[in-house]
């Protein structure tokens, strides 16, 4: 396990590093193109410099974004080869879409976009920012395809002579539920975080008195579309939670604490969780916690009274609601191990196709062969639990913000909001907590999986030595660290220097 927990760790730092600035690269290139569109209707120089500023702001994101993301490809097939084998033909496929398209069209028109003041037309260099900023997305749409379809895949089959996943629907794959609603909810996301980035900056200009005008429009752009975006934050974040109730329950317990399952349960709005707490104690689930009756259950099935299986239940089974016990579904997989492996090495047809017969028929249960326990199966409760309800306060406390910083600014007295301005400066980097924890929900809530049900992680990775990767985590810590050290300086910089308009 050393050999996967390194492998692990290094994957997730370096994730997590790369979403510093995806979040802000996909939420700031449409508040700069908006920007733009209001240049070119209006002609004026002011909304010009306002454009210019955060496009400078979005261009030093952008750039650092890239090297992380380039590292982050490279480690599926340093780290994670047998991974990258099983799943290549279908994991490869949308992320060379996405080189070949959305990263195409985006490094093409962001030339044109910061380099074509005054040697393009006025309407094709506002259309070369809406392009940048449709073309950010379409990135981030490619890989989360990739990422929905380790959650939950769809449209493909299991080759037994390759021993390989290979794909058979495409478009099942790229409009999965899973997939629409982890696009949507992520790029919401990364809107928030940089509509609460632009509001903060701004906010810092005005307690200055530096760029008030400048600071102002900026604020009211961004608090305008931080507030749309917070508010489908919270529907998509919905659409998210079912889907992880029909195809991931297990997460699904997790990000409760849902030990004990049963019809009608409660939603657990806040609350601490009993340590020590497993599943198989008695131990009370929560020390305390505050609950709404009825509404875990209708956020699952959309039915108050429904039944949602808890994490004993999905270990020890319960198969009058349809549940297998993991013991079943471990034996049913080593069967299907032991069936493919007979089938490749038999050179007798008969026994080959009574083999493949048993393999397919004990497929669905194939990575649960791998796992060495029950407990195996359980991810850190704990870790998914406070991150995701951490991550859910947050979401709501930036809808209440967003809505007063919009609402004075329309009034026109944000400049006479001193603390309003203070807590707005100091919640840039709660957008950013926000974003990661969403990620460590995520993916730590699917452990054991790499491929949900099917590969699990101890089984993903490539044969290196474990000092190999330690040494390569710490390389990456200090190359990560000192990008985001170099970031700093040159965006606070470039801040501190300010738009044209005002500089005095």
């Amino acid at each position: 396990m050393s050999l996967v927990d390194w492998s692990r760790a290094q994957f997730a730092l370096t994730a997590m590093y790369h979403w510093i600035f995806v979040p802000l690269t996909l939420g700031l290139s449409f508040i700069v193109a908006f920007m733009h569109t209001m240049y070119y209707n209006t002609k004026a120089e002011k909304w010009k410099n306002t454009t210019k500023f955060w496009m400078k702001i979005f261009g030093i994101n952008f750039a650092i974004g890239v090297a992380t993301g380039i590292i982050l490809e490279f480690e599926f097939g340093t780290n994670w080869s047998n991974y990258s084998w099983i799943v290549g033909d279908i994991f490869g496929a949308p992320l060379a879409i996405e080189g070949i398209l959305a990263f195409f069209l985006e490094s093409t028109f962001i030339a044109v976009m910061f380099f074509g003041w005054d040697r393009v037309s006025k309407k094709f260099h506002m259309l070369s920012s809406w392009f940048v900023a449709i073309g950010s997305n379409l990135s981030a749409l490619w890989i989360l395809v990739a990422n929905a379809w380790m959650q939950n895949p769809v449209g493909m089959e299991f080759n037994p002579d390759t021993a390989r996943n290979e794909m058979v629907d495409f478009w099942e794959i790229l409009f999965s539920p899973t997939a629409v609603h982890k696009f949507l909810h992520t790029i919401s996301n990364g809107y928030v975080v940089a509509s609460l980035f632009v509001i903060g900056i701004s906010a810092w200009f005005i307690l200055k008195g530096r760029h008030l005008e400048f600071a102002k429009r900026s604020m009211l752009i961004a608090s305008s579309f931080g507030l749309i975006s917070s508010l489908f934050v919270v529907f998509t974040g919905d659409g998210s939670a079912y889907d992880v109730a029909q195809t991931q329950p297990m997460k699904f317990a997790a990000m409760e604490g849902l030990y004990e399952g049963g019809e009608g349960v409660v939603l657990v709005t806040a609350g601490m969780l009993t340590p020590g707490k497993k599943y198989d104690n008695d131990k009370d689930e929560y020390v305390f916690a505050l609950k709404i009756p009825n509404l875990l259950s209708y956020l699952a099935e959309r039915d108050a009274n429904a039944y949602v299986p808890g994490i004993r239940n999905i270990i020890e089974g319960d198969k009058e609601n349809g549940i297998i016990p993991l013991e079943e579904r471990m034996k049913n997989g080593k069967i299907a191990i032991t069936a493919l492996k007979e089938y490749k090495t038999s050179e007798d047809k008969t026994i080959k196709d009574e083999a493949l017969k048993t393999f397919r028929k004990n497929y669905k249960d194939f990575g649960y062969g791998f796992l060495p326990d029950k407990e195996s199966a359980i991810p850190n409760v704990p870790l998914t639990f406070y991150s995701f309800h951490i991550m859910v306060g947050l979401g709501f406390y930036f809808i209440i913000l967003f809505a007063i910083i919009l609402f004075f600014s329309i009034k026109q007295t944000i400049d006479r909001k001193k603390t309003w301005l203070k807590i707005a400066l100091w919640s840039i980097p709660l957008g950013f907590i926000a974003s990661e924890l969403g990620w460590v929900v995520a993916e730590v809530g699917r452990q054991p999986w790499t491929i949900q049900d099917l590969l699990p992680t101890m089984a993903s990775t490539s044969h290196l030595s474990t000092s190999s990767v330690q040494i390569t985590f710490w390389l990456f810590t200090v190359l990560f660290t000192v990008l985001l050290i170099a970031e700093f300086k040159i965006m606070i910089h470039q801040i501190k220097s300010g738009p044209k308009e005002e500089r005095s």
